[in-house]
């Protein structure tokens, strides 16, 4: 009888022994690197640990609107979003450091030093005490601005209401010359470009053709004062209770996917510009020596703003260290 009851419970629990945790990845993009990396990262964590984790990718603000789904990784309710790191400087300043301008020269700059292994590590568990695990450090795209009326000088941006990010390191820039600084959930802003509420953004490239933002506005300055990163962030209390080989191939197939990731992206960018070109887009530059002065005027802003800050000057000045070691001969 002993023997029978065994049997019958340990058939009552086979189905437990092999229960998938979920893991949802959202994101507010679409067809970029963001996407690409949640790809990535899913299959690379499957072979790692096969059957164990379920991934489910949300893209394009499938679980809410920017705000709502850095909430839900904080609380829990969302195991994983992945976002320029400017929209974290609300849950914590130092996120500010990845915004300076000036601070990389070039994609494969920004990769040599997030990728850093003993600057990778710090970065990964740098925000442990928001409850957050960084397991994605993602070279996105250049900055530049669109707007509904060309601007080939920054005069021509005065008195326009351009959506940023919602870091200081986005609106003091943009004020600084004149515009007006609107932070602005990226589902809000194609509405508001229609209806006059925005008259542009800042962006990288491949979210204006993702979105074809072309066929609400036709000219793009191709700034470039900053290069967006993208983290993907997990909630610290999921991650902590996943078994020691999930999480070990959670880290691992993080950090596959940054660097499978990064030449995606490059042809990426390279195609929506094309692409922004072949809609009857235009691309418009500053000339160079409004853009060194705008730049200099830019670095001397950001260095400020991070500096004013103790917790968030203590990571600047660790990884300016990184930047100007890692800094292209």
């Amino acid at each position: 009888m002993l023997r029978i009851l065994a049997i019958l419970a340990a058939l009552m629990l086979a189905p437990f022994a092999h229960a998938q945790t979920v893991m949802k990845l959202a994101s507010a993009t679409i067809n970029d690197v963001q996407h690409e990396w949640q790809k990535v990262f899913a299959a690379e964590l499957e072979k790692r640990a096969p059957g164990k984790v379920k991934t489910e990718i949300y893209p394009a603000s499938q679980l809410g609107a920017i705000p709502r789904m850095v909430e839900g990784v904080l609380l829990g309710t969302i195991e994983s979003f992945v976002t320029p790191t400017s929209f974290m400087v609300p849950t914590d300043p130092r996120f500010t450091i990845y915004d300076v301008p000036g601070l990389f020269t070039s994609p494969e700059h920004v990769v040599k030093v997030m990728h850093d292994p003993a600057y990778r590590d710090h970065f990964e568990t740098m925000f442990l005490d928001r409850g957050i695990r960084i397991i994605g450090a993602i070279y996105n795209s250049p900055t530049l601005v669109l707007t509904k009326k060309p601007a080939p000088k920054l005069e021509d941006l005065k008195g326009m209401k351009i959506r940023t990010f919602a870091s200081p390191l986005q609106m003091e820039p943009m004020k600084s010359v004149g515009a007006i600084p609107v932070p602005l959930a990226l589902t809000e802003v194609i509405p508001q470009l229609q209806s006059g509420g925005l008259d542009g953004m800042l962006a990288g490239m491949p979210i204006l053709t993702a979105f074809k933002y072309y066929d609400v506005a036709k000219y793009v300055t191709d700034l470039q004062f900053s290069y967006i990163l993208s983290v993907n962030l997990v909630n610290e209390s999921w991650f902590k209770a996943q078994p020691k080989d999930v999480q070990d191939a959670i880290r691992a197939a993080g950090r596959e996917a940054e660097q499978k990731a990064f030449p995606w992206v490059l042809d990426n960018n390279k195609k929506s510009y094309e692409t922004w070109l072949a809609n009857k887009g235009e691309i418009l530059k500053l000339p160079a020596a409004e853009q060194e002065a705008m730049m200099k005027n830019f670095v001397a802003l950001g260095t400020k703003i991070v500096e004013a800050n103790p917790a968030v000057k203590k990571e600047f000045e660790i990884l300016n260290t990184l930047v100007d070691a890692k800094m292209p001969k």
